[in-house]
């Protein structure tokens, strides 16, 4: 979305969080636990703390390296690349075969960023200030792109339920094509708001004293976003390794730690940094951050894993549980009721997060 570029230098506040620096210091400390084959729970934990700094280093090099290409070809950077990290996490998993893991992450990140992300922004932001104000015309173009990707979960879903297929030959072969529409739909959004529409849905840059808008050098960029995004994948190998073991010892199921912890862990940074923004009363990048990678995992990243899939030889589709198909629909329509008025306050932040809550407690039970 047009809106990304202008998203992904709000990453850039995240370099003024110094202690989330230091957790790097959990990657080693995974690899280590590794070697040594301590308890998966432990290799879970730390390699889980070690990709949230890793992601926040990978958006500050996407940053970086979207400031020497220039706006256009950068906002495109920034647009594709917003959640790599989770990408990476789901690539591994799909890789090895926690499909369930993996189609949970995706419904689990649109959940968590239409309701956690925005509504905690929200609440943040309108304890300080009364009434906040945003962009609505950006507000109306996601709107109708999170009705896009609500149907491209009904879609495939329904198809489902209601077709005799138990080996999902077709379903899967039926998902290929949704994808494939799906990121026509994120093309033609990027078309619209970078391009034909930018001045209309652009949302400003942050202007916080505090954040650091400087590029570094093209080497040290190429250099870190390659190595960050390398680390990522090592970490998030541990991570999937040692996820059924540690969903046998806490007592979870694989469908809610897909759902609820990784989408979490994927995108911390990118959270935080939302919460940030909107405390500073830059409610306009805060609703973009929640919405726009709502939008993008959903139009992006879920086909690219579909494509991912059939490349692996480990065929995935778009059909969901009923369950997470209809918490989806609710938050889209509850999303939508919040931002159409371009305006928030506390109260609709606390209402967003006690509906995760209950979500939430659903989903463990489920």
């Amino acid at each position: 979305m047009g809106s990304h570029r202008d998203m992904a230098l709000t990453r850039g506040a995240a370099q003024s969080v110094k202690p989330l620096d230091w957790l790097i210091l959990f990657a080693p400390a995974a690899i280590v636990a590794d070697l040594l084959h301590a308890p998966a729970l432990v290799v879970f934990v730390t390699s889980a703390i070690a990709i949230i700094p890793l992601s926040a280093l990978l958006g500050r090099a996407t940053e970086s390296l979207a400031a020497h290409v220039g706006p256009a070809i950068g906002g495109l950077l920034n647009a594709t690349l917003g959640n790599l990290a989770e990408l990476i996490i789901a690539g591994i998993a799909l890789n090895a075969g926690l499909i369930e893991l993996v189609k949970a992450s995706i419904t689990g990140s649109i959940l968590g960023n239409l309701l956690l992300v925005l509504g905690a922004a929200q609440l943040v932001g309108g304890l300080k200030y009364k009434l906040q104000r945003f962009n609505v015309r950006y507000a109306g173009m996601s709107v109708s792109l999170l009705v896009i990707a609500a149907v491209g979960l009904l879609v495939p879903t329904f198809f489902h339920a209601l077709h005799v297929d138990v080996e999902r030959v077709r379903t899967v072969r039926m998902s290929e094509f949704v994808a494939g529409i799906l990121m026509l739909s994120y093309g033609l959004s990027l078309v619209y708001s970078m391009r034909t529409h930018r001045d209309v849905v652009s949302v400003a840059p942050p202007s916080h004293p505090d954040i650091e808008h400087a590029a570094w050098p093209m080497r040290r960029t190429l250099l870190v976003l390659g190595a960050a995004a390398a680390a990522i994948a090592v970490m998030s190998e541990l991570l999937v390794g040692a996820t059924t073991d540690t969903v046998a010892t806490l007592g979870l199921s694989q469908f809610f730690v897909g759902i609820i912890v990784v989408p979490i862990i994927g995108n911390a940074a990118e959270h935080s940094t939302a919460v940030l923004v909107a405390r500073r009363n830059q409610m306009d990048l805060g609703v973009s951050i929640a919405i726009g990678s709502s939008i993008q995992v959903a139009l992006l990243v879920a086909p690219l894993l579909v494509f991912l899939g059939a490349v692996l030889g480990k065929p995935m589709d778009l059909a969901f549980s009923a369950f997470e198909v209809a918490s989806v629909t609710v938050a889209v329509w509850i999303g939508t009721t919040v931002v159409l008025d371009g305006e928030s306050n506390w109260l609709e932040g606390a209402l967003l997060l006690l509906v995760y809550a209950m979500l939430s407690v659903a989903f463990y039970f489920f």
